[in-house]
Protein backbone atom coordinates (compact mmCIF):
# COMPACT_ATOMS: atom_id res chain seq x y z
CA UNK A 1 0.00 0.00 0.00
CA UNK A 2 2.99 2.36 0.99
CA UNK A 3 4.18 1.79 -2.43
CA UNK A 4 1.20 2.90 -4.68
CA UNK A 5 1.09 6.08 -2.73
CA UNK A 6 4.39 6.75 -3.20
CA UNK A 7 3.71 5.37 -6.92
CA UNK A 8 0.76 8.34 -6.72
CA UNK A 9 2.77 11.06 -5.34
CA UNK A 10 5.26 11.01 -8.33
CA UNK A 11 3.24 10.49 -10.72
CA UNK A 12 3.54 14.26 -12.17
CA UNK A 13 0.98 13.94 -15.57
CA UNK A 14 -1.75 16.16 -13.81
CA UNK A 15 0.56 18.77 -12.73
CA UNK A 16 1.98 19.32 -15.78
CA UNK A 17 -1.44 19.69 -17.50
CA UNK A 18 -2.24 22.15 -14.71
CA UNK A 19 0.61 23.80 -15.72
CA UNK A 20 -0.42 23.72 -19.27
CA UNK A 21 -3.57 25.09 -18.72
CA UNK A 22 -2.21 27.69 -16.44
CA UNK A 23 0.09 29.27 -19.72
CA UNK A 24 -2.66 29.14 -21.99
CA UNK A 25 -5.00 31.27 -19.77
CA UNK A 26 -2.04 33.56 -19.33
CA UNK A 27 -1.85 33.89 -23.63
CA UNK A 28 -5.74 34.01 -23.80
CA UNK A 29 -5.78 37.10 -21.25
CA UNK A 30 -2.92 39.02 -23.54
CA UNK A 31 -4.21 38.33 -26.56
CA UNK A 32 -7.55 39.82 -25.37
CA UNK A 33 -5.94 43.06 -23.83
CA UNK A 34 -4.12 43.48 -27.76
CA UNK A 35 -6.90 42.82 -29.55
CA UNK A 36 -8.91 44.95 -27.27
CA UNK A 37 -6.09 47.97 -27.89
CA UNK A 38 -5.59 47.83 -31.13
CA UNK A 39 -9.27 47.50 -31.92
CA UNK A 40 -9.98 50.79 -30.17
CA UNK A 41 -6.28 51.94 -32.34
CA UNK A 42 -8.19 50.53 -35.78
CA UNK A 43 -11.52 52.42 -35.25
CA UNK A 44 -9.99 55.86 -34.60
CA UNK A 45 -7.37 54.86 -38.11
CA UNK A 46 -10.86 54.23 -40.20
CA UNK A 47 -12.89 57.11 -38.51
CA UNK A 48 -9.16 59.27 -39.70
CA UNK A 49 -10.16 57.82 -43.28
CA UNK A 50 -13.69 58.14 -42.94
CA UNK A 51 -13.31 62.06 -42.33
CA UNK A 52 -10.19 62.65 -44.98
CA UNK A 53 -12.56 61.33 -47.57
CA UNK A 54 -15.72 63.62 -46.79
CA UNK A 55 -18.04 60.98 -45.45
Amino acid sequence: MIKAMLRTLRNQKGQGMVEYGLILGLVAVVVVGLLTSMGTQLTTKFQTIVTALGG
